[in-house]
């Protein structure tokens, strides 16, 4: 019998985390499921093993808290459970202005989106690249190739930060057999925007605007095999990027001024 690789996600539970178990499962891959939600993982884990015959392993965690990096790969490991792909997918939009928030909230933020992400790959990546074989994906988003908006302040900036980690670590791990990709949805139809109370706005966008999660995974995944160091999903979403980086900074700045509050939750 083969042994399946396995791959690690964060905020596996529901949204974009979930449509990646599930496009992993019909590739092949078993999963680490990591969330905070265990009945939300049980109910997925039956769900692609009915479908896939894929033994998920799951573990729940909080990844807020400062040692939950390392306490969870101990679990890994107490488990037997080799980790051979890395899906950094744990995240959320904190709403509101920069000052509404105490520093607390921000450092919180700052931890979750960039720190353990960053961690998980330090301690995964010299093991995969020791065998030969790896996988490391950390989502990013369209956000973090535009300026800034008024609103949710830090996001833009994790995300642009994922995408330039991203970028050096796939050229350090080049020729190791380690691929590593920032994938960088646009808006997608999960229940993010519900948490960060802006789905009435995504209500509003265009079809063209908004992507299915199933297929956004499935485009992450061609992606990082094809190991491509950032990779922006959808046609619609390159152009958005690509106008962004053509027209004059003063000219995007004052775009993403004056359209802020349509898709961020903004207390005036």
């Amino acid at each position: 019998m083969t042994t399946k690789p396995l791959i690690l996600i964060t905020g596996a539970s529901a949204g974009l985390g979930a449509a990646l178990a599930n496009e992993y499962a019909s590739q092949g891959w078993d999963l680490i499921l990591c969330a905070r939600r265990r009945d939300r993982m049980e109910t997925l884990a039956t769900h692609l093993e009915k479908d896939y015959g894929t033994k998920s392993h799951i573990f729940e965690a909080d990844l807020f808290k400062p040692n939950a990096v390392e306490t969870l790969l101990n679990e890994i490991n107490a488990a037997g459970l080799q980790v051979d792909g890395l899906i950094n997918n744990a995240g959320y939009g904190h709403p509101g202005t920069y000052l509404e928030s105490e520093w607390e909230d921000h450092a919180k933020f700052i931890h979750l989106m960039a720190t353990v992400p960053c961690e998980l790959a330090r301690k995964l990546a010299p093991m995969m690249a020791e065998r030969g074989f790896g996988r490391i994906m950390n989502i990013a988003s369209l956000a973090g190739h535009m300026p800034g908006s008024k609103g949710h302040t830090l996001y833009a900036a994790v995300k642009s930060f994922l995408i330039k980690f991203s970028e050096s670590l796939n050229m350090e791990l080049d020729g190791t057999g380690v691929h590593v990709s920032a994938i960088c949805p646009g808006f997608t139809m999960t229940e993010f925007h519900d948490v960060n109370n802006t789905r009435e706005a995504m209500n509003r966008l265009p079809d063209y605007m908004m992507m299915d999660a199933d297929y956004c995974s499935e485009l992450a995944y061609e992606a990082l095999e094809r190991n491509r160091a950032v990779y922006i999903t959808g046609r619609v979403n390159n152009f958005i990027a690509l106008l962004g980086r053509l027209l004059p900074l003063s000219v995007t700045q004052k775009l993403m001024a004056k359209n802020s509050n349509k898709f961020r939750n903004v207390n005036d």
